[in-house]
């Protein structure tokens, strides 16, 4: 019974873990050569063997690498969260200080450390694949899963503790399937089981389809919802109102008659 078992938990495992990245897409030298830049630019924090550093108080400079693949790699490095410039509640995203290629050979060091997500192809980012439909659906799950965080356009908002959820406009589709897949920072992670591929290609595609409509409405003040809107209101309209009336008062007829 014992055999079985550990055969079972041993397919269940071979067919559900996430799908590592192969040889196909990393080679050798890749792996060397990310090893390599590991050492200069992410040991300090991450381990020489990417296993974390831990502090005196128990907490960490850098979080353990192993199992978390290419994927994550490839979205910290690539967005220029990583390397990180000083302790905050939240790596912002900034110009990348790696060049593709050597985003690529970081990725693949970490991805041979042990299985993990691999870098999404275009099965989740073919954006150009989805159709009307698609979008719409993208929509529906958009709106379901992540405006509560993001807005309802992907213009971001604040969280608690400091943190916040960026913007994602300007973001590529390839980086949005990565954050789905990896949940970075305080993001839960959509696995392909909660979402599949297919409906994560149909989220980007809403979220870029949406982002790249007119503002027929005008001035869209950031499409932050109604507080900006209402405080534009407010301060611009009715200030712009009180203002006027303060003119009117001070020229009028009866100020001017001595």
């Amino acid at each position: 019974m014992l055999l079985l078992g550990l055969v079972v938990a041993g397919g269940l495992y071979s067919a559900f873990a996430p799908k590592p990245a192969t040889a196909a897409e990393a080679t050798s030298n890749d792996v060397e050569a990310g090893r390599k830049l590991f050492l200069v630019g992410c040991a300090s924090c991450h381990g020489t063997n990417a296993t974390g550093i831990e502090t005196k108080r128990g907490g960490n400079y850098g979080p353990t690498l192993v199992g978390v693949g290419a994927a994550a790699v490839d979205f910290q490095v690539g967005t220029g969260r990583m390397p990180m410039a000083q302790t905050a509640p939240q790596a912002p995203r900034k110009a990348p200080v790696y060049t593709d290629e050597e985003t690529r050979q970081l990725a693949a060091y970490v991805a041979s450390l042990s299985p993990g997500p691999a870098v999404p192809d275009g099965e989740y980012t073919d954006i150009d694949k989805a159709n009307e439909e698609d979008v719409r659906e993208g929509g529906e799950l958009f709106r379901s899963n992540c405006t509560a965080c993001h807005n309802s356009v992907g213009a971001g908002g604040a969280m608690p503790g400091g943190k916040y959820a960026p913007t994602l406009k300007g973001v590529s589709a390839k980086h949005i399937a990565e954050a789905m897949i990896t949940g970075p920072q305080q993001m839960p992670v959509f696995s392909d089981d909660v979402i599949t591929p297919e409906d994560k290609r149909n989220i980007i595609a809403y979220v870029k389809q949406v982002q790249s409509q007119p503002n027929y409405g005008g001035l869209a003040g950031g499409g932050l919802g109604p507080v900006v809107d209402g405080l534009f209101t407010w301060i611009i309209g009715i200030g712009g109102l009180v203002i006027a009336a303060i003119w009117i008062g001070a020229h009028g007829a009866r100020v001017k008659k001595k």
